[in-house]
């Protein structure tokens, strides 16, 4: 019972890291890319049909330090040590698969939000000091 408990806790941090995560590129890469490419007017379009977007590039740094420390207790939900599945069969079986999707889901979380950090914190100072 403590076992299946678990992997709920397990895969519903897992599922709310990749929505946390998302938004970070939704709030701040997704635009800041845009620009780059000279894609203004969309992101302007964008703004104007979902405002929440400008309230949420305010908070930036918020939006990506909640994300990161989501990621980081879902990897330590998921790796922890002493992490074990039970004993029978059709349990360990179902436990195995939902390890093997929970990691699946992790790690695209971590792409995106390394995507969106990047995106939101890096290519800008490398551009100005490129001076493109």
């Amino acid at each position: 019972m403590v076992s299946k408990i678990s992997n709920i806790k397990e895969s519903s941090v897992t599922v709310f890291s990749l929505f946390t995560t998302t938004g970070t590129l939704v709030c701040c890469a997704i635009p800041i890319i845009f620009v780059t490419l000279g894609m203004g007017a969309t992101v302007a379009a964008m703004t104007s049909a979902f405002p929440f977007l400008i309230t949420l590039s305010q908070y930036k740094v918020w939006v990506f330090a909640f994300s990161g420390i989501m990621l980081v207790i879902s990897g330590w939900l998921m790796f922890r040590p002493g992490r074990t599945c039970p004993v029978d069969t059709d349990l360990a079986r179902a436990c195995n698969t939902a390890f093997k999707w929970n990691k699946r889901i992790y790690w695209a979380s971590v792409v995106i939000w390394s995507i969106g950090f990047i995106a939101a914190y890096v290519l800008l100072p490398v551009r100005m000091w490129l001076n493109i």
